[in-house]
């Protein structure tokens, strides 16, 4: 037998319980439309890489129609390997010189950039922060303001289209960052650790090898990646300061844009194989890559 009390319970139940099924509902109305926008904006920011590959796979007679159902063809990765009927620009040849100049640059600024921190972290002087600012100063200035000089200078010193002089003038790029970034890995180490390694025998020297540069392994990783890319994406510098024998990808994916017709298709592929390397170097030190990019974070 149901009570007056037991019916308002009921009735008071019910009212409260449509405006938490009300909430509930927004709720869900809410969270479909921010992942239908995700969603879109995934769309929006892939699309350009989508239509690379479109292109990179249409025939020649296709190449300027509009529409996404064509005969895909891997014609264009075949000439711009060399091994196509029209392979006319030595796009291999240009791979392989960015591979050189990007990982010699990287591995010079490493070799230097290294010690550079570590000593940056460990001893402060008056005027240290100055130094280290006009450093990373070098990655923010134009490109442009330099290149005249550098241009007169390679020509002199014969360094003009050459590996060495490639690898040298990407210090710029390559150096700032790698030591900046380096600098507050050190910093984040105890010095208590190199301390003890001293107490135990050790030298500065054997105590940064052994002990500091092991601990900042994911960091010297995380730094690597993001050095060798922009390194390998830089345009200015070999523009100006190669002409054929140590010209880069980035430069001589712009020869399929020459003559007559633009090779649209060429210039796709070329730019396509050009993203392999960083893709790999990413996917090989993944493991590092996250915790290098952590690393520091949350200090205790």
């Amino acid at each position: 037998m149901v009570t007056d009390d037991n019916a308002a319970d009921v009735r008071a139940n019910r009212q409260g319980a449509t405006p938490r099924a009300a909430g509930g509902l927004k709720r869900k109305l809410l969270s479909i439309a921010a992942d239908g926008a995700l969603i879109l904006y995934f769309v929006f920011a892939l699309f350009p890489i989508a239509w690379m590959i479109i292109l990179s796979l249409k025939p020649a007679n296709e190449l300027f129609s509009t529409y996404f159902s064509f005969a895909p063809t891997l014609d264009s990765y075949k000439t711009v390997l060399g091994a196509g009927d029209d392979a006319g620009v030595p796009f291999l040849r240009f791979f392989v010189n960015s591979l050189v100049v990007s990982l010699g640059a990287v591995g010079l600024s490493l070799v230097i950039g290294l010690p550079a921190a570590y000593a940056a972290a460990r001893w402060r002087f008056r005027g240290s922060e100055n130094l280290m600012f006009t450093l990373l100063s070098f990655r923010f200035a134009p490109e442009l303001t330099v290149i005249i000089p550098l241009f007169v200078l390679y020509q002199k010193l014969g360094l003009f289209d050459t590996y060495v002089g490639m690898i040298w003038v990407l210090q710029l790029v390559t150096l700032p960052l790698i030591v900046w970034i380096m600098r507050s890995y050190f910093s984040d180490l105890s010095p208590e650790l190199e301390q003890a390694a001293l107490l135990d025998g050790y030298t500065r020297k054997q105590a940064f090898f052994k002990v500091a540069l092991p601990l900042v392994k994911p960091g010297i990783a995380a730094v690597s990646l993001l050095a060798f890319i922009f390194a390998w994406n830089n345009f200015v510098f070999p523009l100006i300061l190669t002409s054929s024998e140590a010209q880069t990808v980035t430069v001589g994916a712009l020869s399929f844009l020459g003559g007559d017709r633009p090779k649209y298709n060429l210039t796709a592929a070329a730019a396509l194989v050009s993203v392999i390397p960083p893709l790999l170097l990413a996917l090989t030190i993944q493991r590092y890559l996250v915790r290098g990019l952590s690393f520091g974070a949350v200090k205790s």
